[in-house]
């Protein structure tokens, strides 16, 4: 059976993360008839987009949708909240992305949404290879749980929590994630130069290093340290460099301090 699909979607906020899961609804079917976008600074790039799929853009006298989602800066949610107020109905689902804005949050400030999903997705729902983390609120029904779902893997595969405190640790793992990676990519390329390589070059080889191996994962079954294993010969280049990340001082505890401060600062916003 096809996964359902909204007949009428508010979108407040279309920036780049709101622009790329409306890219995404609309690719899975989304009607844009149906589709309202609420923002006052929209890009050139979303109004096109908008008169492209038929979508009104800041409707004077907006109605209240089946799906409202919520994706402006966490710091307008008081400012934005009466206007959004408008746009819930008895039956309104509200999706929230907004970093460290609490269920209890969304709930206090917004008293008409009885059904609330709190949803962490990351910067790669841009291309479609997103990861969304998702939290229920009580008053969510089956089918819009089975709705949000179907709205949030638009743009990559979603996970659901059980528990909406692992938002804060999600947010250091998945949604902080990709910039390390990024610079990963970097210091890579820095390596590269130190070892005589020159700069161009270095960058090229660290960024397809990073692309292919982010493929491989994509497409293996394999536990990644299965394939770490898979390229690495006993007393070869590889192990040499592992010995050196792998030590006790290496990556595993740079990382561990990282998404801790990641996870400290989700938690101070939450606050």
């Amino acid at each position: 059976m096809a996964s359902p699909l909204p007949q009428t979607l508010t979108l407040v906020g279309a920036g780049k993360m709101g622009g790329a899961m409306l890219e995404g609804w609309l690719s899975i079917g989304v009607e844009g008839a149906g589709i309202a976008l609420i923002d006052p600074h929209i890009s050139d790039e979303m109004q096109a987009l908008a008169a492209t799929h038929g979508m009104s853009v800041n409707p004077a006298a907006p109605k209240p949708a089946e799906v409202v989602v919520l994706a402006t800066k966490p710091q307008m949610l008081d400012t934005a909240a009466p206007a959004v107020q408008a746009l819930i109905g008895p039956r309104t689902l509200l999706i929230s992305i907004l970093a460290g804005k609490t269920l209890g949050d969304l709930t206090a400030r917004l008293p008409n949404a009885n059904a609330i999903v709190r949803a962490m997705p990351n910067l790669p729902a841009s291309v479609r290879r997103g990861v969304t983390a998702a939290a229920a609120g009580a008053g969510v029904s089956e089918a819009q749980r089975q709705l949000a779902d179907a709205l949030l893997a638009g743009v990559g595969k979603v996970e659901w929590l059980g528990d909406e405190g692992l938002i804060d640790a999600v947010t250091a793992v998945s949604g902080s994630g990709p910039a390390y990676v990024f610079n990963m990519v970097e210091c890579l390329a820095a390596a590269g130069t130190a070892a005589g390589l020159p700069a161009d070059l270095a960058e090229r080889l660290a960024r397809v290093t990073i692309e292919g191996a982010g493929e491989m994962l994509f497409q293996s079954p394999l536990p990644p340290a299965t394939l770490r294993q898979n390229v690495t010969s006993p007393g070869g280049t590889t192990a040499a460099a592992l010995e050196v990340l792998m030590a006790d001082n290496g990556l595993a505890p740079l990382m561990r301090r990282a998404v801790a401060a990641a996870k400290r600062r989700a938690e101070e916003l939450s606050g």
